[in-house]
């Protein structure tokens, strides 16, 4: 472990949770389940494995500030900052730089800001085989979730049948598949030979950066050039002027399903991404009626609610299956069955001269 360096990747905005989400209280910060935020719940989860000074959280500066007013245990060491959102294989290329800088044996774990996962003692152990793994073999590893319903929210990974020799509930991966549509996510299932993408990994540093420079050659001779600097005086300039040449694109797009050696743990811990209200509701203690409240009220002969409020009371009669949130101004109400389609809303707002809900 003494190689070992968690990167969390914490500067989305998290639309569908709005409007409890807006650009200045993105979806990290929230307390969205149990009283502490999503970032605290994942840098608390992660300090278990390694010291302080050996987690890194990837965000904007904006962010940045916004969580170190959060977490006063956190320092400016603490962050990576990106110029503006790249997606993932860029925002994880410059993190593999900054950590080659400090330790050219550096192993690095990747972790969205925003997952829950609370068998804490179960997940430790699964990442501790993985970086041992990571370790001995020259091999990128995500993780892996066993379904347990056909979900059209995920990506998957299919897998050979059987443990790769000499390892433990490592399995090769035999290929990517974007997110399905319910007829071929129930093929999946029933198939038994995927998992869910849980947009988790562990790899060495230097492996990542070489996969980059061979499939994503641009993006890896800007990170070369920016590497350079890390360390001196001109490393902000630096980036400030080469971020804004880097294309977008996501390491699973971009590295993971043009690769060859991909290896996946097959997770034994409990998993969300906390993708949408309805995931909430799903989640969370529930009442006699399957109503979760977090608002002061009344709901008669009325089931299978999500209310969450601020600033007001909600009182309601035979209503089933609702999300009604309310903050700062904003009052959302829609079937949780559209939970995952609330971007088409938020997108919407500014056409309607509401920016200021964003």
């Amino acid at each position: 472990m003494e190689h070992y360096y968690s990167v969390i990747l914490a500067g989305g905005v998290g639309k569908r949770f709005w409007p409890l989400s807006r650009k200045k209280h993105p979806k990290q910060l929230l307390d969205i389940v149990g009283s502490k935020s999503m970032i605290n719940l994942t840098i608390e989860r992660l300090s278990h494995l390694s010291p302080l000074d050996h987690i890194y959280i990837m965000t904007n500066r904006e962010q940045a500030d916004l969580i170190m007013a959060q977490n006063s245990v956190l320092r400016p060491e603490n962050f990576i900052i990106e110029p503006s959102g790249k997606n993932t294989a860029p925002a994880i290329g410059l993190a593999a730089m900054h950590l080659l800088h400090r330790d050219p044996q550096a192993v690095m774990g990747v972790f969205p800001a925003d997952h829950l996962i609370r068998n804490t003692k179960l997940f430790a152990a699964d990442l501790h085989a993985a970086i041992d793994s990571a370790c001995r073999h020259l091999a990128l590893f995500t993780f892996g979730i066993q379904p347990d319903y056909p979900a059209t929210g995920y990506g998957y990974i299919q897998v050979e049948k059987d443990e790769l020799p000499g390892e433990s509930n490592i399995y090769r991966v035999k290929t990517f598949a974007e997110k399905p549509d319910p007829e071929t996510a129930k093929m999946f299932l029933k198939s038994g030979e995927f998992l869910w993408n849980s947009g988790m990994f562990v790899w060495q540093a230097r492996l990542i950066i070489d996969k980059i420079r061979r499939f994503l050659p641009d993006t890896g001779q800007i990170l070369n050039e920016i590497g350079k600097s890390i360390g001196y005086d001109s490393y902000k300039r630096s980036v400030t002027r080469l971020w804004k040449t880097i294309q977008p694109i996501s390491i699973d797009y971009g590295i993971l399903e043009q690769s060859t050696r991909i290896n996946v743990m097959k997770a034994r811990f409990d998993w969300s991404d906390v993708g949408s209200w309805d995931t909430i509701y799903k989640i969370e203690n529930k009442d006699k009626n399957r109503n979760v409240i977090r608002a002061k009220g009344l709901l008669l002969r009325s089931s299978g609610n999500y209310v969450y409020t601020k600033d007001i009371k909600v009182f309601a009669l035979g209503i089933k299956n609702l999300v009604i949130v309310e903050n700062e101004g904003a009052l959302l109400i829609l079937p949780r069955s559209e939970s995952e389609n609330i971007k088409e809303l938020v997108d919407s707002l500014p056409l309607a001269g509401e920016e200021d809900l964003l």
